[in-house]
């Protein structure tokens, strides 16, 4: 699967809100997630727990750059999400545990994540689910809401939740 992404520091996720909300965009839910990094020779790979009983291995590949850019993935469910850490802790090692509170919102085909990660913040993602063919159009969607939610560049961050956590 495609993403075109970005993430960036958000000062006012309050502002953020009401942004979204002027722009049509629609609250999806509200989740407490634990991100486990591995040890991974190419791309990152981290399983997603939301709940003693639901999980999401997640392997992704992405440039470091801080604007739009382009996140090929995959994912699998677990419902023995602690068991997999364990497993996958012992054959691979274990980076960086990150901790977060994430409301998503949608708005057309771009998920919008307002998260407050432990120790880190309050941080801003845009992930326009796309394909090849549309990565173009869903990159112009994704620099539209950057305008419409005054994200500026300096702002914006390169790597993973997981890569700030680790520094």
């Amino acid at each position: 699967m495609v993403n075109i992404e970005i993430k960036a520091r958000c000062a006012d996720l309050g502002r953020a809100e009401d942004n979204l909300s002027a722009l049509g965009a629609g609250p999806a839910g509200s989740f407490r997630q634990r991100d486990t990094y591995f040890r991974c020779p190419t791309g990152r790979l981290k399983l997603r727990e939301l709940n003693p009983q639901e999980g999401y291995l997640i392997f992704y590949q992405r440039e470091d750059i801080p604007g739009p850019k382009r996140s090929d993935y995959r994912t699998a469910a677990t419902s023995d999400p602690e068991a997999l850490r364990a497993i996958l802790g012992q054959v691979l090692g274990t980076g960086a545990e990150v901790t977060k509170t994430r409301q998503v919102w949608l708005w057309e085909n771009v998920r919008i994540h307002l998260d407050e990660v432990d120790g880190l913040g309050s941080f801003l993602e845009l992930e326009a689910v796309t394909d090849s063919a549309a990565a173009t159009e869903s990159q112009t969607r994704v620099e539209a809401l950057m305008r419409a939610l005054e994200i500026d560049p300096e702002h914006l961050v390169c790597g993973s939740y997981g890569d700030l956590i680790a520094k």
